[in-house]
């Protein structure tokens, strides 16, 4: 199992809105935490992160680490009106799903 790709899969299922592989992708106890929302469990983050799913975004992949059981993901995100951001993740993983992701906010390019 490649973990990057696992990770790289999973943005692309965000950008896609592909609700149902990124829930196949998730631990049932998954949680989620950025600096505007820490500690959301799953039905937390479908709730509060979704709907900013298949907007048309594109993510450039920087950089994609695998430490232990993380993945570290550094991306450029790009949305359809030309803004673009980076940040970067640290996804944790339970075998070959997701238990946590860390968002660490960035800035605008």
């Amino acid at each position: 199992m490649d973990r990057r790709q696992v990770a790289r899969n999973l943005y692309e299922a965000f950008a896609a809105g592909e609700r149902e592989t990124v829930e196949g992708m998730l631990t049932d106890d998954f949680t989620f935490s950025s600096p505007l929302d820490v500690g959301l469990d799953r039905a937390g983050y479908f709730e509060r992160c979704w709907p900013g799913a298949g907007r048309g975004q594109t993510f450039e992949f920087l950089r994609l680490i695998e430490a232990g059981d993380e993945v570290v993901v550094t991306y450029e995100l790009a949305a359809p009106d030309g803004k673009r951001g980076r940040n970067t993740e640290v996804l944790t993983f339970e075998g070959d799903r997701v238990r946590s992701a860390e968002v660490y906010f960035g800035w605008d390019v």
